[in-house]
């Protein structure tokens, strides 16, 4: 699976102020409700819940909260660029500044996992995030993203 497969490009956010771990899941549901036309409620629910099961704040300033959601019908994924990092618990202990969000119906199960695939296979590079943190337009980071998703299918 490739990130072209499930992440809104136009949706994308270069400059996005979090303030907090809690404040940034809440307008990450906000964004994904409206771009789904769903109710942000159930989606910070999800995420939320997910969170309590571990921080899903991987490493090299990366993040990717994740859940599942009733009602949707396909996996669904955007992405965000804070405009400072923030704590997010994350597994290295460094602040996150990157954030990829992934939404996925509750059947999606291999779906949803290939879907973390590959925005992990995006992340693991340096020379990316490196590239993804020196963006600075939506358009330059999707053509990042791109970039680093058709390195990884070939």
């Amino acid at each position: 699976m490739q990130l072209s497969e499930f992440l809104d490009f136009d949706a994308i956010k270069p400059s996005l102020s979090g303030g907090s771990k809690r404040s940034l899941l809440q307008q990450l549901a906000g964004l994904a409700g409206q771009r789904l036309g769903m109710e942000s409620a159930a989606i910070l629910a999800s995420l939320s819940e997910r969170e309590r099961l571990g921080s899903t704040g991987f490493g090299q300033g990366v993040a990717i909260p994740h859940g599942k959601i009733e009602g949707l019908s396909q996996i669904y994924g955007l992405f965000v660029r804070l405009a400072e990092p923030i704590d997010y618990k994350a597994l290295d202990r460094q602040p996150v500044d990157l954030v990829f969000l992934l939404l996925s119906p509750p059947e999606a199960g291999a779906e949803h996992l290939k879907a973390l695939a590959a925005i992990s296979r995006v992340t693991r590079h340096a020379a990316t995030l490196e590239k993804m943190r020196g963006a600075r337009s939506r358009d330059a980071l999707a053509a990042v993203l791109m970039g680093a998703d058709e390195r990884d299918a070939a």
